[in-house]
C-alpha cells in the first residue's frame, strides 16, 4: 500500500495531529483548573460546568499520541519515556488527582468541597508544569546540564501560562456576567506571560541548537519562516485589543480570543515541527530510524483509518451538543 518512507511520515503526521489536539483541548481545561478561584464557590461551580462535558474526552488525544508512539516508533518510545520517567509519573498522578477531585468535590461532605477544589487546582497546575518540563527536556535532547534544566523550567512556566491564557479565553466565550469579566482580566494578564514565554523560547531554542538556527535563519528559509513568529505576535496583539473591548452588547465577539489562542497554539506547534523534522528525538533518532516494520505499520494504519475519524466525529458531536453559554452546575 505504502512504502516504509511514506508510512513513517503518515504516522508522525497522526502523532502530530494527536499532540496538537490534546494541547488545545486539554490545554484549555487545564487552564480553567489553574485559574480556579478559591474564594468564590459560585464561580468555581460555573467554571467546572464549562469543562464538565469535555475534559475527560479531551485526554483521549494524549492516550492516542502515546499509543501511536509506542506502536509506530518503539525505539523512540523507549528512549523518551526512559528519559522522562519522573515528569511522566508526576503528570499521571496529577491527572488522577484532577479526576478524583472532579467527582469528590460534589459527592464528599459539603465542608470538604474547598479541599477538593484545591486538589483540582493543584492537579491542573502540576499537569501543565510537568508537560512543559517534558517539552523543554525534549527540545534539549534530554541533556542533564544546568542549562537544559533551566530551559526546561522556563518551558514549564511557559506552558502553564499558555494553558492559563487559552483557559481564560474559553471562559470568556462560555460564561457571562461577573465571571466573564474576571476571565477577561485573567486573559489580559496571562497573554503577557504567553508573549514573554514565546519570545524566550524562540530566542533560546536556535541559540542552543545549531540545527534549529540553521533551519530558521539560513537563506532562503528565513524568507519562508519569518512570517510565523510575526503572525504569532500579531495574533497576541489582536487578542489583547479584542479583550480590551469586551464584553460587547449581545456578547458579540466573545469567541474571538479563544479562536486566536487556538491559532497561536497551531503556529507554535508548526514552528516546533519545522525546527526538528525529520527527527522524532532531536539529534538522535529520525522518524525512519525509529519506525516499526512496514508490515506492522500497514496493519496499524487500517486501524487508524477507522479509529481516528470516529474520535474526531464524537468529539465534534459533543462540542456541538454542549455549545453555547454554560448553565448552572448540576449533579444527578
Amino acid at each position: 500500500m505504502f512504502d516504509a518512507h511514506t508510512l513513517a511520515i503518515i504516522f508522525i503526521g497522526l502523532m502530530g495531529l494527536s499532540v496538537i489536539l490534546y494541547a488545545v483541548l486539554d490545554g484549555y481545561d487545564l487552564g480553567v483548573g489553574i485559574l480556579l478561584p478559591l474564594d468564590n464557590d459560585e464561580h468555581n461551580d460555573r467554571m467546572i460546568a464549562s469543562i464538565g462535558p469535555f475534559w475527560d474526552a479531551n485526554e483521549t488525544w494524549l492516550v492516542l499520541a502515546v499509543g501511536l508512539l509506542l506502536i509506530a516508533f518503539p525505539p523512540a518510545h523507549s528512549l523518551i519515556l526512559r528519559e522522562l520517567y519522573m515528569p511522566t509519573a508526576i503528570l499521571l498522578i496529577s491527572l488522577i488527582l484532577r479526576g478524583v477531585a472532579f467527582d469528590f468535590r460534589a459527592k464528599a461532605p459539603f465542608g470538604h468541597k474547598p479541599t477538593w477544589n484545591r486538589v483540582f487546582k493543584i492537579g491542573s497546575l502540576l499537569a501543565a508544569l510537568s508537560q512543559g518540563y517534558m517539552l523543554g527536556m525534549y527540545v534539549m535532547g534530554f541533556e542533564k546540564s544546568g542549562a537544559a534544566i533551566a530551559f526546561s523550567i522556563l518551558s514549564a512556566l511557559g506552558v502553564a501560562a499558555a494553558y492559563s491564557f487559552i483557559g481564560a479565553c474559553w471562559l470568556v466565550m462560555k460564561t457571562e456576567g461577573d465571571l466573564q469579566q474576571r476571565a477577561i482580566n485573567w486573559a489580559k494578564r496571562t497573554i503577557w506571560l504567553g508573549v514573554i514565554g514565546t519570545i524566550a523560547v524562540s530566542v533560546v531554542n536556535p541559540w542552543i541548537n545549531p540545527t534549529v538556527y540553521e533551519r530558521w535563519l539560513s537563506w532562503p528559509n528565513v524568507l519562508y519562516l519569518a512570517p510565523l513568529p510575526i503572525l504569532c505576535m500579531g495574533l497576541f496583539a489582536f487578542s489583547y485589543a479584542v479583550l480590551n473591548k469586551l464584553p460587547k452588547p449581545q456578547d458579540r465577539s466573545c469567541w474571538v480570543p479563544f479562536v486566536s489562542a487556538v491559532a497561536i497554539f497551531l503556529l507554535c506547534f508548526f514552528g516546533l515541527a519545522v525546527s526538528f523534522f525529520p527527527y522524532i528525538v532531536p539529534g538522535q533518532l529520525t522518524i525512519w530510524d525509529a519506525a516499526a516494520a512496514p508490515e506492522s505499520l500497514t496493519i496499524i494504519l487500517w486501524g487508524a483509518i477507522v479509529v481516528v475519524p470516529i474520535i474526531i466525529c464524537y468529539t465534534a458531536f459533543a462540542y456541538r451538543v454542549f455549545w453555547g453559554k454554560v448553565d448552572e452546575l448540576k449533579y444527578y
